[in-house]
Formats: structure tokens, sequence, C-alpha cells
């Protein structure tokens, strides 16, 4: 076939068409009509010599041939954008772009609120949209329907199939009610045990924390189930007990009311939170320069060690290993 002869462009479409499996979403996103794109189907379906996409009911399937062809579209049309990319050089004082990220509440509240502080000063063109998590996190991603993911390690089964760094680690602290009438200085393990417990959710999902307890046999109370982002601040005036990030707690300690203590639990783990990215933007010198300034604030954001949030940090001195 004659190259000269081929509109390129067929090839954006027929990709954004297996992105989204919609004529009308496709069309959206590329910003032109439901009935040119429907006449941009024709085009593909005479340049393939294949259906494409065929309706079952009311859904639209691609064809064995289409999703074939899926991968090998991607792969060139990212090549393309990268060539094209590396031509451009980026300048965050004076670039506009959006960038969408996923990343839940904790995230956003204690590691990316700084970035968006210094983005008003350092680059006022730079946009931000981020997402709560969700349960299709990577399907986000895959589609190219967000830019990064910010989250756990443990949480991101997929993260052999994209491009990630480690940003940094953060660890379980018990929170209570600063007034809690049960509860000295230290909670026990039967306390902990024993006492009203509030299991942190992220969506739909378990938090990793009741997930390592689960696996570490260790008995709660269940009384409530909550988002980890609102759980310390339904803890006041109650005896209930949870586990919370430690940079989280320490960010909303004051304004929650409550207390930290030290897990009780032996073997509790610290997450590790990372980044992970598609080849689609790992050489465009825009997203190069997000990562880069993300990976800045992270260095600052492990190095700093969180003020002591309980008594026996302070007597004890240090966090334990990551």
């Amino acid at each position: 076939m004659d190259l000269r002869s081929v509109d390129l462009n067929l090839l954006v479409a027929f990709d954004m068409l297996m992105t989204e499996r919609s004529v009308t979403r496709a069309a959206q996103r590329l910003s032109i009509g439901q009935s040119a794109m429907s006449s941009t189907l024709g085009r593909l379906r005479k340049l393939f010599g294949d259906p494409i996409m065929t309706r079952e009911g009311r859904t639209l399937v691609a064809t064995p041939l289409a999703e074939s062809l899926a991968e090998p579209v991607r792969e060139l049309l990212t090549d393309i954008e990268n060539v094209l990319a590396l031509r451009n050089e980026f300048d965050p004082a004076t670039a506009e772009h959006t960038f969408s990220i996923v990343a839940n509440d904790y995230l956003t509240m204690t590691f990316l609120q700084p970035l968006i502080a210094r983005l008003s000063v350092e680059a006022p063109g730079i946009r931000l949209r981020i997402f709560p998590t969700g349960d299709d996190f990577a399907e986000r991603l895959r589609r190219h329907r967000a830019d990064l993911l910010v989250m756990p390690q443990e949480a991101l089964d997929e993260r052999l199939e994209f491009h990630h760094s480690t940003l940094f680690h953060d660890r379980f602290v018990v929170a209570a009610d600063k007034d809690h009438p049960d509860i000295g200085d230290e909670i026990t393990l039967e306390q902990f045990s024993t006492l009203p417990y509030l299991a942190a959710s992220s969506g739909n999902r378990r938090s990793l924390s009741e997930m390592q307890l689960d696996f570490l046999g260790v008995p709660r109370n269940i009384e409530i189930t909550a988002g980890f982002g609102m759980a310390p601040f339904l803890l006041r005036g109650t005896r209930l007990i949870t586990l919370v990030h430690e940079r989280l707690a320490l960010r909303v300690r004051d304004a929650a009311e409550i207390r930290l203590l030290e897990p009780p639990v032996p073997r509790l783990q610290p997450i590790t939170e990372i980044m992970a990215w598609t080849n689609r933007t790992d050489a465009v010198p825009a997203h190069r320069w997000l990562r880069a300034a993300l990976m800045g604030l992270a260095t600052e954001y492990d190095n700093s060690t969180p003020a002591a949030s309980t008594n026996a940090t302070t007597d004890k001195g240090s966090h334990p290993q990551q």
C-alpha cells in the first residue's frame, strides 16, 4: 500500500474508537461531530477491508482484526507523538498545559497540595485535573484517560505493565478521640481488638491497612466503615479507634481533635507510594517535567521526619525500618 494515499489521521480515529468503544464518545474526545465520526468509521472499514466495529444489541464490539491492530496502532502513534514532542522545549513558567492525575484524597491532601501551591507561583499556566482513584484506575491510565497514577505500590497489580517510580513511604498509626476514656498514652493489642473500630475503605475496595490486619489475623470490633480520608473526622466524641496514614493524621490532628498512638500490631508494614505512567508520555517534555517535579517533592517529603505523633515515637526516636 502506498502510504501517500493513506490519511494517517484515520489511525488516530481508530485508536480513539478502540479506546472508547463508542462512536459518540470518540467523536467527543476528537472534538468532531458524531456524523463525521461515523463517516470516519466507514473510511476505516474501507481501508482495512473489515467492519472494525459491529453492533451487538446496544453495544459496539470490536472485530478480531480490530483487536489485533489496537496495540500496534497505539505503539505507532506513541512513537510519532514522542518524535514530535522531542522537538519541543517545555518551559513551565510560560507553558499552557493540563495534566490529568488519578490520586486518592490522602495523597491529594498530603502530597499534591504543596505542588498545587508551587504551581501558582512557578508555573501559572499549568492546570491539574485530579480524579479519585475508583476501581478503574489502571484502565483509565491504560486507555489514556489519565496521564499519571499516584497510588500505593501494593494496590497496583499492573505496575510492571507501566513505567513507574517510587515516591515515598508512609506508615499507619492508631487514631482516637483526644479525650478517649479508655486509652492512655499507649494502646494494647487487646484494646485494639475489642474497642469499637472504624474500618477504612477506598471506594469499593478495602484499604491496605484492613487487608494487612486480616492477613495478620488481628480481630477488630468493626462498627463503622468509611472512606479513609474522612475517618479521622468521625472519631470525635466516640470510643471508636482506627488506623490512619501517619502523614494524613498529623495534617488533620488538630482539626479532627484526635490523638495518635503507636499500633500494637507486630509486623504492620508501611506503604510505598509510586507514580505510574504509560509509554505514550514517557519521553514527552511536559510530562517529564511533571514527573521530575513530583520526584523532587517526594525527596523533600520522604526525607522530612514527621513530628513525633505519640509519646511512643518521642521516646523511641525513630520510625520502623522502611
